[in-house]
């Protein structure tokens, strides 16, 4: 009969013990993780958020204070007041017062000036009438001197039958300007009524003022 070999029991308990020490670690690495991987996953996943803080509610705002009631002026305040109103009232019085007399100032110096003005223009009118005045008396006179001059170179007889019929206000103005030696051979020549009559509206020409 043959013999079989006697199993060696060391390396079967090894192989034994190595297997079961397999299957712990096997158990092991199934049920609780490994520290590098629960740090890992720590990492990963990092804090946790805060939770959102609520916004803070509107706070009501106070109810407005109910008016008080003002009290009433006293005497002093009404009668200081009276008289606030009243110097108010006389000072607009008297700028509207002032304002008028102003107007009327100005309106008076436009006057005055219309005036002064109208009164330059009267005066120069008034010059240039007197100078044309005395310019139309020179040419008048130098006339009535020609005209005497002419009578008193003709003979008295002749002079004096032109006198005798000659306009009054004529005769007298050229009698008047003709020398006494001249005239007192016309007046001999003439008839006696109206020598007479000339020697009367003479005399009463020459009291007249002068004009």
């Amino acid at each position: 009969m043959m013999r079989l070999p006697r199993p060696r029991l060391l390396p079967l308990a090894l192989c034994g013990m190595l297997a079961l020490l397999g299957v712990k670690l096997e158990s092991l690495l199934h049920d609780e993780p490994a520290p590098s991987r629960l740090v890992s996953q720590a990492v990963a996943s990092g804090p946790a958020p805060a939770a959102p803080t609520p916004a803070p509610s509107p706070t009501p705002a106070p109810a407005p204070a109910a008016p008080r009631a003002e009290a009433p002026p006293s005497p002093d305040a009404v009668a200081e007041r009276a008289v606030l109103e009243a110097l108010r009232a006389r000072r607009a019085e008297i700028e509207a017062r002032e304002a008028a007399l102003a107007q009327r100032e100005m309106l008076i110096a436009a006057a005055e000036r219309r005036l002064a003005d109208r009164l330059e223009e009267l005066g120069a009118l008034r010059a240039r009438l007197e100078a044309e005045g005395r310019q139309r008396d020179e040419r008048t006179e130098q006339g009535w001197r020609q005209m005497v001059r002419l009578y008193e170179g003709m003979r008295p007889r002749d002079a004096a039958g032109i006198f005798d019929e000659l306009e009054m206000a004529v005769l007298i103005q050229v009698l008047d300007r003709m020398r006494e030696a001249k005239a007192a051979p016309v007046l001999a020549a003439m008839r006696p009524e109206r020598a007479r009559l000339v020697t009367t509206e003479l005399a009463r020409h020459r009291s007249r003022p002068l004009e």
